[in-house]
Parts: structure tokens; sequence; C-alpha cells
């Protein structure tokens, strides 16, 4: 019985660590998107003034 505890404590670990770097590299992927995002703006901007 302890053996089956053990185990799906394990499993439940292994997936709360999944979760955490899914949700970890959701937030870097669109921190970067709203960086480049902000990037071409800049630069369309100044183009479009010259």
């Amino acid at each position: 019985m302890k053996l089956c505890k053990s185990w799906r404590c394990l499993v439940g670990i292994i997936a709360l660590a999944g979760i955490v770097a899914a949700a970890v590299t959701t937030v870097f992927i669109f921190l970067d998107k709203k960086k480049k995002d902000e990037e071409e703006l800049e630069h369309y901007l100044d183009c479009s003034i010259q």
C-alpha cells in the first residue's frame, strides 16, 4: 500500500513540475513576442516619419 502511494506522489510531483515549466515557458514566449512587436512598431514609425 505504501509503495502505491509513493508512486502516486512521484507522478504527481513530476506532473506538477511539467505544469510549472509549461507556465514559465509561456510567460517568457509572451514577453519576448511583446518586445519584438514593440520593436517592429518603433522601427515602422521611425521609417514612416523619414
